[in-house]
Formats: structure tokens, sequence, C-alpha cells
């Protein structure tokens, strides 16, 4: 596994701890945003929930969904016992400590019923069983109460000296550089969940806003490339990008965009040279959101929006938009190729132009006997976090399928936890690697580009022709 599929899948394992408990982000940051003494409706008591739900409720919800991704239920309860050592020893929320303590819980607790396995006498089950995970979790609380939890304070406050620093510096939004590069290599959970959403939980504490829930989840520079499509593209290009600048702008999935950059690496430049531009706006202006936006949709950013700090967020969502289709523009005027090579679903070649791919994906796939449709059970759609273009690449394949006369519910999963039982997964041509090491019994087939990719369509043919190789 080369080191890019490594963060990849640590970025989608962080993802799978936060992911499936950002309903409850939403409920402390429209909390925050409504009812702190810099909120739209200020509330002396109600604001009293936004301390204690940022300090323990979202830990702990973060610390159980770690510990049971990794050993179900006796695995989360020692997760969550492990992490309160980390989150009552300290002043700041420690995300960072239950993403850490989380799984580890459920690995230690994990390890001891192997060795425990086969040697406990009969009648003794619960008691042993209760008692393990009480020692363990005791145990691993004393440790992150007096090690790993002043440990994370410490690198936490490191990080924000130096975040500041560069702050003071004026070189916050070269951070663009890095940023907005890692969302289209799928690198955008890893940096998000790891520190720009710890980083922006304390401050919001401090503050009542804070940049860093924007970095990375604005949808600005992806909204102005396929904008630029829109309305300087040739081919299918140009014919697609209106639809996806809705589904990404308005509805949060930011990976739609991904293979009109991808198609021409130097759009790279423009999403960077958006990306620093609403950062600086942000910076000069002073924006900030009160909550965590997630789906990355406007709707979301309006949502958590301070009171008065309307104005700023949108101008610096503004910059970035205007900025990354002016430039996008400028490459697309001058570009002189062919409609056919302005055709999004060529994810394939545009992998091998990237060195992201270092062996053709078919040859690399394992060998093996066809499948038959009629044996087809269970379906499956995977992105990295399961969550937004799954959902939506499970509809539209199902929707497909419906019309052709096959008649299958398609669940969407993380590609790191696609059920052992799947028999055929679909997941982007990027995801191949990580699908085929989940289940490596499933047929993998691959999309380049979420909408109006016609690997859909083949995948229909297939269907109809009674077997998938």
């Amino acid at each position: 596994m080369d080191f890019k599929m490594k963060i990849q899948k640590f970025g989608g394992f962080l993802a799978g701890m936060v992911i499936p408990n950002i309903g409850a982000f939403i409920a402390w940051g429209l909390i925050t945003a409504l009812f702190l003494e810099t909120g739209w409706f200020p509330n002396e008591q109600l604001a009293t929930m936004i301390s204690p739900m940022l300090t323990y409720l979202l830990p702990i919800l973060i610390a159980y969904t770690g510990g049971r991704m990794v050993y179900d239920q006796r695995g989360a309860v020692a997760g969550v016992t492990a992490a309160m050592g980390a989150i009552v020893g300290s002043d700041i929320p420690m995300f960072l400590a239950a993403m850490i303590l989380g799984p580890l819980g459920g690995w230690c607790i994990k390890q001891v019923d192997k060795l425990l396995e086969g040697k406990i006498k009969s009648g003794f089950e619960m008691l042993v069983g209760n008692f393990s995970i009480g020692i363990v979790g005791m145990l691993l609380a004393i440790l992150s109460f007096n090690f790993i939890g002043p440990m994370i304070a410490m690198g936490t406050a490191f990080a924000t000296k130096g975040i500041n620093f560069i702050i003071e510096l004026g070189f916050m939004p070269l951070l663009a550089l890095i940023i907005e590069p890692a969302k289209v290599l799928f690198l955008n959970n890893a940096i998000d969940q790891s520190i720009f959403v710890p980083l922006g939980a304390a401050d919001v504490l401090e503050h009542g806003k804070t940049i860093f829930f924007m970095m990375v989840s604005s949808p600005a520079p992806g909204a102005g490339i396929l904008l630029a499509y829109s309305l300087f593209g040739k081919g299918n290009s140009q014919k697609s990008a209106p639809s996806a600048l809705i589904i990404q702008f308005i509805g949060g999935i930011h990976e739609v965009y991904f293979p009109y950059v991808l198609m021409k690496p130097v759009m790279f430049l423009a999403i960077i040279a958006g990306g620093i531009s609403q950062i600086f706006v942000w910076l000069l202006l002073g924006a900030g959101l009160a909550g965590y936006p997630h789906p990355g949709s406007i709707i979301s950013f309006m949502l958590m929006l301070p009171s008065g700090g309307a104005i700023p967020v949108i101008l610096g969502i503004a910059a970035g938009i205007g900025v990354t289709t002016l430039i996008a523009a400028f490459f697309l005027k001058l570009d002189r190729s062919s409609d056919a090579d302005e055709d999004p679903s060529l994810g394939d070649d545009i992998m091998d132009m990237l060195s992201l791919k270092q062996t053709n994906s078919e040859t690399t796939a394992p060998q093996s006997t066809g499948l038959q449709v009629s044996s087809i059970k269970k379906i499956v759609f995977c992105c990295d976090a399961g969550i937004g273009s799954s959902a939506m690449g499970a509809g539209i394949l199902q929707k497909k399928l419906n019309a052709a006369g096959f008649h299958y519910t398609i669940q969407h999963f993380p590609v790191d936890q696609a059920p052992k039982d799947a028999q055929v997964i679909v997941c982007h041509s990027k995801l191949r690697d990580r699908a085929s090491k989940a289940v490596p019994e499933a047929k993998i087939r691959c999309v380049d580009a979420f909408l109006n990719d016609p690997n859909y369509d083949k995948i229909i043919e297939e269907f109809k022709n009674g077997v998938l190789q």
C-alpha cells in the first residue's frame, strides 16, 4: 500500500468516527450560533449547554464510534471509558484524544477477549466479560488522564501557536497550497478531521467563531471550476457542469468537481488561487463560523453563521468562486483540445497523467470467474466517508438498474467498511484498490465521475448480459 493510499485510509477511518455523529455537531453548532452571547438570539441559560456539549458529548460520541468500529459494543464501551480520562483531565475539547483512545480501547479489549477465549469456566462468562472491560477501561483512563490527554493538550497548544504565528506573518492563505490539491486527491478527511476540526472547536469556545471550520469545507473553489466549465467548457463537460454545480454548491458533495480538475491538471492552479483568495478575504474581514458546516454546502455555511457574520463569510466565498472561475476560464479559452478531451469520464487517462495509478487497475485486479447476475443479492456503493458521493452514486445506479428491470436496494458505505457479504462494490476508480482489499471476493466496478459517467451504463450492460466477469 503506497503512502497516498495509507493517508486516504487514515482519513477515511477518522471520518468514520466523525461523520456518523455530524448531527450532534450540527446541533451544537446551531445552539452556539443562536444562543451564545455573540449569537443571533443570546440566551444565557441555553448557552450553558455549549461548553459541556463540546467538552463531553462530542468527544464521547467520537470515542464510542471509534471503539465500535474496532470491536462492536464491547469496543465502544472500552473506548469511551478510556477516553474519559483525557476528556475530564483537560480544559480543551479532546477530539484527537477520542479519535486515538476510542479505537485503542476497542483494540485492547479485543485482544483481552482473544486471550481469554476458551479459558473461562461455564457460568463465569458475564462476570469475566464485565470485569475485563472495567479493568481495561480503568487502566486506559488513568493512562489517558496522566499522559495522553496532557500530551495532546500540549500538541494542540503548539499547533495553535504555530497557526497564530502563520496568521501574524500573513501566510495563512498559503495553506490553500496544501488544502485544495488534497481535497481533489481524496485526502480532505485526513486534514479536516485531524487538524482543523479540533482547532476550530477550541477556537469557538474562546472567540465564538472560527475560520478553521471553513478551510476545507468551503464550496467556493469547486463551484468556481464548475461555473467556468458551464460557461467555457466544451462537449460533455459543459453539458454536465451545471447540474454538478448545483449538487456541489447546494448539496455539498464536493467529489463531483474532482474529475473536472483532474482532466486538466492546470486547474489545480485555479482552485489553489481561489482558496488563497477566500482565506485572504476571511482573514481581512474577520470571518468565521460558529459551528462545523457539514456537508460543505452554502446552506450549511449560512446555518452556522454567528450574528453579524454573514457578509464577511459570503464575500470570502464570492472571492473564492470569482478568482477560481476567472483563472479556470482563462485556461479553458486557451485550450485547443477537442470536445472528446473535455469528457470528465476519462478517469483512467487522468489518473495515469497524474501518476495516481502505478499500474492499470484492470490488469492489477485479481482475476476470477464470472458472477452470475441471478445469484447477486447485495450491491453496495462506496466512497471515502460513505455519506455524500456514495449516497448519490447509489441512487443513480439504483434508478438505472430499476429502469433496466433489475430491482436492488443499493446501500452506501465507507470503502474500508464495505460489508463482507457484498458481491458487487461500485466506487470511484481511485478507491478500487481499497475496495478490493476490504472485500477481496467482491466484483469491483468503478466510475470516474459521479454524474453522467458512461461506466454506469457499462455496468447495466453487464447485468443485461447475465454475468459480471
